[in-house]
């Protein structure tokens, strides 16, 4: 009875600890999906006059990609969405989180531009109520206004073709 207790501890430990190490760390969980998606009502960066609003897009399944200049993945994620934006005509807006406008505009300028427009959250607080881990994320939102898939990380060709284009093609 002396060896089974600290055996049986020991086992139920290994168990818990394997099984954390199967689960991928990237795939952190949004208690969003499934909710609507957080107001957004931004000013644009390419024209501070005018804003993104959350509300105008309804009726119509969109992306929203969270970035940033000083992000060297958003840099790396761009030609795959501009690919997404032009060939498969995806509705795409970004977040530009915490940055500085012109850095951010710049950026666009030199690496191309894929949104349809870009929102500015300097301060953060949208990308807060969106749950932003870090940059880039990109969400998937429904007709209706719904989160419907969070993905973490910087959008590759493969995670197109495979996960996010088959969503939106379901939802539209």
């Amino acid at each position: 009875m002396r060896f089974k207790l600290p055996l049986a501890i020991f086992l139920v430990l290994a168990i818990l600890l394997a099984a954390g190490l199967s689960r991928d760390p990237r795939r952190l969980p949004s208690a969003l999906v499934g909710k609507p998606a957080p107001a957004i009502d931004l000013p644009l960066l390419e024209d501070p006059q005018r804003h993104l609003q959350t509300d105008a897009l309804r009726g119509q399944v969109w992306l929203l990609n969270v970035w940033a200049s000083w992000c060297a993945p958003c840099r790396e994620e761009l030609p795959v969405l501009q690919d997404a934006a032009r060939r498969d005509g995806v509705a795409l807006y970004g977040l530009n989180y915490k940055d500085q406008d012109e850095a951010a505009r710049s950026m666009l300028r030199r690496h191309g531009n894929p949104y349809r427009a870009s929102a500015v959250d300097n301060d953060g607080r949208v990308g807060i109520d969106y749950g932003v881990y870090g940059v880039p994320e990109t969400f998937v939102i429904d007709r209706e206004g719904l989160i419907r898939l969070r993905h973490p990380g910087p959008v590759t060709a493969a995670i197109w073709q495979s996960e996010l284009l088959p969503l939106v093609r379901s939802l539209q």
